[in-house]
């Protein structure tokens, strides 16, 4: 029940009304409230005097780091969803791929987890029920003799969750992206690779002394996609110099590619100018055990890479349930390029040699992504033609 849509609002202390009343329900639902159990939730479930207090600001942080989402107390779309998924345990409702109107939630990632865990392959345990998570509960139900439907109904589930774990010896996931890094060969020629400028169209991102983000990573993911074209990688932009896009959109561009891998530009901005440094981020939610290994490997080899040739601080890497990095079927990885509202930071970001250090950081780890470790070089060392 939904009585404001959270994608128009952003929900926080001191707001008041039916959408906080709410948000309380669904946070109450999840014993993450102490003071009042779901039935008292529910019976204030119109209300307007409904508090988002001290309570559920803190309830709400817990949730988000939980989750793998920025800890801040804000509810706004990214944490909505979440509380919408959470609410979902495997056997309350019929699974079933529906390419219009896709499933999320918690009963998704359990199905996907049990899949995976018997040598099926439903794809990343990232809580989506789609085409790939179809067929392998299909193939489950094949060599189960069950109707290969591709739904998981009572019968399905039944048979499911008899059924014990198969393979052992280490995550399944990590071997399957292992030996595909592998297959793919150390070769850059032919590999495809999605750039995505953060922000764009009406949405300028962090903004300092007329020097907007959209514009500065722009200009970084022009010159980060003629230099992966020298090697000769095919690479796709997400937007252009004038256009824009929400992470679903952009994430359903990608999907469309059929790309390797996936690398989000972006820069950071904080009230406090001293705070700088890059970082970088993958999908995952470690608390978990969900996260995707190849995108967590490339983020290491992109972070140390661009600490080593820029001079910028090392915030490291970190896993992230954002919808580009969850919703995107290859490797993704968010790069946050130092911080407009520090000084020093700018300094840098905004010079013709940061562009070129920066771009050079970024296709060295793409190397190296596919080099086997007999052929890796050590960080800020490997240096990468010229020309094709």
């Amino acid at each position: 029940m939904t009585h404001h849509p959270a994608h128009i609002y952003r929900w926080k202390l001191g707001d008041t009304g039916p959408a906080v009343a709410e948000i309380r329900f669904k946070l109450a639902l999840l014993g993450l409230l102490s003071n009042e159990g779901p039935v008292a939730q529910r019976r204030q479930l119109h209300s307007a005097s409904a508090l988002f207090d001290l309570e559920v600001d803190e309830a709400v942080r817990y949730f988000q780091q939980q989750r793998g989402l920025t800890s801040d107390g804000i509810v706004g779309p990214e944490t909505y969803r979440h509380l919408n998924e959470a609410r979902w345990q495997l056997g309350d409702r019929i699974l079933a791929h529906t390419s219009s109107n896709m499933q999320f939630g918690d009963d998704v990632a359990q199905l996907q987890q049990r899949l995976l865990d018997m040598g099926f392959t439903p794809g990343r345990v990232d809580g989506i029920f789609g085409p790939a998570t179809a067929q392998a509960l299909s193939e489950f139900q094949r060599n189960m003799g069950l109707h290969p439907d591709g739904e998981l109904g009572p019968v399905t589930l039944t048979v499911l969750l008899r059924l014990a774990r198969t393979v052992v010896g280490g995550a399944p996931h990590v071997m399957r992206e292992t030996e595909m890094l592998l297959r793919s060969g150390p070769a850059l020629a032919g590999k495809v690779v999605v750039i995505d400028p953060g922000h764009g169209g009406n949405d300028p991102g962090v903004c300092v002394d007329g020097i907007s983000e959209a514009e500065v990573v722009w200009e970084i993911a022009r010159s980060l996609e003629q230099r992966l074209h020298t090697l000769g990688v095919r690479t796709h932009l997400t937007r252009q110099p004038d256009s824009g896009g929400d992470e679903s959109r952009r994430a359903a561009f990608a999907n469309a590619t059929e790309a390797d891998l996936l690398i989000s530009l972006h820069l950071e901005g904080h009230r406090n100018p001293t705070a700088a440094g890059v970082a970088s981020y993958y999908y995952g939610d470690e608390s978990r055990s969900r996260w995707s290994h190849t995108g967590k490997q490339f983020a290491g080899l992109v972070q140390r890479e661009l600490v080593a040739r820029c001079g910028l601080g090392d915030n490291r890497s970190h896993a992230r349930t954002w919808t580009l990095l969850r919703s995107t079927r290859m490797a993704a990885v968010r790069l946050e390029l130092g911080y407009l509202t520090s000084p020093e930071d700018a300094a840098r970001i905004t010079t013709p040699d940061f562009r070129v250090q920066a771009v050079e950081a970024v296709a060295v780890a793409v190397q190296r992504l596919y080099l086997p470790p007999e052929d890796d070089a050590p960080t800020g060392v490997l240096h990468l033609p010229v020309l094709a």
